[in-house]
């Protein structure tokens, strides 16, 4: 599954998301993690306030499942989960590894409820074709 990170120095969460410089992107399995791609938002970032500012941030991680942040506004946090994201704010900057080291571990062992909704974005609609019947 896609994880999001809000971060200014691309090494830690340590970032508002409407204000964040970067957002890098992994991808995470019980068994691997995968750097996919870092956005940035240098000059981009305008006044407080003005919703613009999230419109590119929300498209960036549209594929992910969870957005870690320092800090997410109302209005953000409810645009993040309207695309069934699932925001974690931490309440101090804390390692990008770290955290998806820490995911890993989870994900190894009975995800926690939450956890097992963020899959099922990462699995979409699935469909398990032994399921069927064949009727003749």
């Amino acid at each position: 599954m896609k994880i999001a990170f809000a971060t200014q120095d691309k090494q830690r969460v340590d970032a508002h998301f409407g204000w964040a410089k970067h957002l890098a992107i992994y991808d995470v399995t019980p068994t691997t993690i995968n750097f996919v791609e870092t956005f940035h938002f240098g000059e981009d970032l305008a006044e407080d306030g003005n919703e613009d500012k999230l419109a590119p941030k929300l498209d960036a991680i549209k594929d992910c499942a969870i957005l870690y942040v320092a800090a997410i506004g109302g209005s953000g946090a409810a645009r993040v989960v309207a695309q069934k994201i699932h925001p974690i704010k931490v309440p101090q900057p804390e390692s990008i590894l770290d955290i998806l080291d820490k995911l890993q571990d989870v994900l190894k062992g009975t995800p926690p409820p939450w956890l097992r909704k963020a899959l099922e974005k990462d699995q979409g609609l699935a469909h398990n074709f032994e399921d069927d019947e064949v009727k003749s």
